[in-house]
């Protein structure tokens, strides 16, 4: 039984491009890599080359409109996601863009609304993978009552190193490139979005220790992405949440989640992934074997080309998704900057 051809084109292969997007792509069945357009030209020939692509773009805007292409792979840094997405759509092409929806919520709802105008195709966001391993079974945990009623929720996610005061000024704190988005807050937002639901009200605090810093040039910029947050939550369950985001944590821990409820508590790891769980009663907690069958893999290109094919529908991650978690992150944003609660959805 033949199966339909989905032609694709690739703006933006870097790291996580050739690393999972490329090689996913070709090991589908009936897809073919048609195009591809990078930073350089140079570095979209390389690609090329390694991927057997048979044609590059010196501008994402021609790529878009040429008519070899059924559907579009971003997988530029977030400052490009939403006009190529919008031209996408425009074009009649099915889209895939990397996470970081858009710079904003504005952005996020301009992509949204695009999609919705369109929904014979396909509009999906690269989902936040650090958790597919017990995702299932925290949600099984949860609706099952596990926990009794969710009362609180800690999220700890640092890295170990001091703060550097000498690297350069990375994409991930350049506004003009990231926009609101910070560290891994709404990778991590996604994740306990599908555990227990959105967040009504965030009450945040912010800083960045290294207010300059030198671009690829060797000017010197403003740095206003900060690189440690606090953030308190009244979640839509009931819960309350307090979630804490650092670059400059020199030493610290593994980096956890905490689910505490009226009658059990579960705790993960966030590195090793392992889930650990305590009941009323317990001495402590008890680790919970995941059956391989409940833990997810990467699956994003077989989703997206099966969504085209009309096979399944995309779950992860959906423009709305991605729309929560931009407004979440915009909201953290906006708190830390006025010093006032700010309630969602905005």
């Amino acid at each position: 039984m033949s199966v339909q051809r989905v032609r694709v084109g690739i703006v933006g292969a870097g790291g996580i491009a050739r690393l999972r997007h490329l090689p996913g792509f070709r090991a589908i069945p009936g897809v073919e890599l048609v195009s591809v357009c990078n930073r350089s030209r140079e570095s979209a020939e390389r690609v090329a080359r390694e991927f057997h692509i048979p044609r590059v773009y010196d501008h994402w805007l021609d790529l878009v409109r040429a008519d070899d292409a059924d559907a579009i792979c971003i997988g530029t840094w977030p400052y490009l996601h939403c006009p190529i997405t919008l031209e996408a759509l425009a074009q009649g092409k099915h889209v895939l863009t990397e996470a970081r929806m858009a710079m904003n919520a504005r952005e996020a709802h301009l992509m949204l609304e695009a999609s919705r105008a369109r929904p014979h195709q396909v509009a999906q966001i690269v989902p936040a993978p650090f958790t597919f391993k017990v995702d299932r079974t925290i949600q099984e945990l949860v609706a099952s009552g596990y926990l009794g009623s969710l009362l609180a929720v800690e999220m700890r996610v640092t890295q170990s190193s001091f703060v550097d005061r000498d690297s350069p000024l990375h994409w991930r704190q350049d506004t003009d490139l990231s926009g609101y988005n910070t560290l891994t807050l709404g990778i991590w937002y996604e994740s306990l979005m599908r555990w227990i639901g959105p967040a009504t009200r965030v009450s945040a605090m912010a800083r960045t220790f290294v207010p300059q810093r030198r671009d690829a040039a060797g000017l010197l910029r403003a740095v206003t992405v900060p690189d440690h947050v606090d953030v308190l939550c009244q979640m839509a369950c009931g819960a309350q949440a307090r979630l804490a985001f650092s670059a400059v944590t020199g030493q610290a821990p593994a980096g956890e989640v905490w689910l505490y409820g009226t009658d059990a508590t579960l705790r993960l790891d966030t590195e090793t992934s392992r889930l650990s769980g305590g009941r009323r009663g317990d001495r402590q907690l008890s680790e919970i074997a995941i059956p391989e069958e409940k833990q997810e893999r990467w699956r994003v290109e077989e989703e997206f080309v099966n969504a085209i094919r009309g096979i399944e529908p995309v779950k992860r991650t959906t423009f709305q998704t991605g729309v929560q978690y931009m407004e979440f992150t915009e909201a953290v944003t906006r708190s830390a900057r006025t010093g006032k609660a700010v309630s969602l959805p905005l």
